[in-house]
């Protein structure tokens, strides 16, 4: 497993440093009863945590899905579990990542084919296999000004780049990211 790069002390701000606010994890299943209990069961050994449900939000009787019915489960992780994981997911996708994944306010997304890529997890015939979307935000600490008062918007500065994101991610974690 690879291990975090402790970032360079420069002579720049600690408050303009990107870090990781948080890992979204979000297994989709279709439908509601003993699959998406199965995927809630993967995601809780994988995680330590217990997920939450997500309800369809329309009726699409072509799928057989309801609105309001559980069809989705998702977690959400934090500060060093959130590091953990995404040291594991990286590992699982080979240490790469399209640049394309990267939005306009830094965050990226990628999926998992299969939660067995994930490195220590072992195939389970009861629970079966499924795919995942981790989606990762990233902050600069001075962001948290904005939740604390209630600001609108913040400035400039204060908002983290998508090269600042690339970089970031390719320094902390040895990713590659693919152009």
């Amino acid at each position: 497993m690879s291990e975090l790069v402790k970032p360079q002390k420069s002579g720049s701000n600690p408050m303009q440093a990107p870090r990781i606010d948080k890992v979204v994890i979000n297994i989709a299943v279709g439908q509601s009863g003993e699959p998406l209990q199965k995927a809630m069961t993967v995601l809780e050994q994988l995680t330590g945590k217990k997920p939450c449900q997500r309800l369809a939000r329309k009726t699409i009787k072509d799928w057989g899905v309801r609105k309001n019915e559980p069809i989705a489960c998702i977690i959400t992780l934090r500060k060093q579990a959130a590091k953990d994981f995404l040291i594991k997911a990286f590992e699982s996708v080979g240490n790469k990542l399209p640049i394309s994944n990267f939005d306009r306010q830094g965050n990226f997304a990628f999926g998992i084919e299969k939660h067995i890529d994930l490195p220590g997890t072992k195939y389970d015939p009861k629970l079966g296999i499924f795919g995942m979307d981790v989606c990762v935000s990233i902050e600069k600490p001075s962001y948290s000004i904005k939740k604390k008062k209630g600001l609108k918007s913040i400035g400039k500065k204060q908002r983290v780049t998508p090269e600042e994101a690339v970089k970031f991610i390719r320094d902390k974690f040895r990713i590659e990211i693919i152009e």
